[in-house]
């Protein structure tokens, strides 16, 4: 998660934090007849537009943080942060990882986003960093270690829109992990969404394993 993102994640709950204290009445009536947390959740964040991350935040707000100073401090820590971003968070609008999913990598399905990974990066998609093959192969290999348990890859979903893939390979004790985004589809924070979510579809694949992130490079301009 870049130093960029971590802000904007401050910043969205900080205003929703904000939100909820100048509607504090509302929320409280919200949170009271709300059946559990998520029901709680789901409340907050379509009365006050905010996301379910804010919402979080705001159910889990405690009693301390209701006086004034602290809403000062609040506002104190929102200025603080919009100074330090240089970019709006829409224009960044997968970074919170709100709508992206991520399923598993489908041999004849998802051809169409590999082939476009293979163009882009030019190498094996086994993270060896060898020449890739023919696609055939590639995946046939690929679908191979996924039912050996050695690999997990998966497509990255906006919608029904592919937009990227994530690569997990077990070597030597370790799941290597690679995030591919298409080029259509970059400088919007799908890479972040896509590494955030990956981190338990590799856990429950590859349960106690250490995790080790890998960024690939595109093929060098000729």
């Amino acid at each position: 998660m870049t130093d960029q993102d971590i802000a904007a994640l401050r910043r969205e709950i900080s205003e929703a934090l904000l939100t909820a204290l100048d509607r504090r009445h509302d929320v409280l009536d919200a949170i009271v007849e709300a059946e559990d947390q998520p029901a709680a959740v789901a409340k907050i964040a379509e009365l006050l537009g905010i996301s379910a991350r804010g919402a979080e935040a705001v159910v889990g707000l405690s009693f301390d943080r209701l006086t004034r100073q602290s809403r000062r401090t609040i506002a104190k820590e929102l200025e603080d942060v919009n100074s330090q971003l240089s970019f709006l968070l829409g224009e960044r609008p997968a970074s919170l990882d709100e709508s992206l999913t991520l399923r598993p990598f489908d041999g004849d399905n998802d051809r169409d986003i590999f082939a476009a990974r293979t163009q882009d990066i030019g190498a094996a998609g086994d993270g060896s960093g060898a020449p890739a093959g023919g696609l055939d192969d590639e995946i046939g290999a690929a679908l191979s270690r996924v039912h050996a348990e050695e690999a997990a890859w998966f497509v990255a979903l906006e919608g029904s829109e592919k937009v990227g893939m994530v690569f997990g390979e077990l070597v030597d004790g370790e799941v290597n992990v690679r995030v591919w985004i298409h080029p259509d589809h970059r400088k919007k924070g799908y890479g972040t969404a896509a590494l955030r979510r990956s981190r338990t579809e590799m856990a429950s694949y590859f349960p106690a394993v250490p995790m080790v992130v890998r960024t690939p490079a595109a093929v060098p301009a000729t």
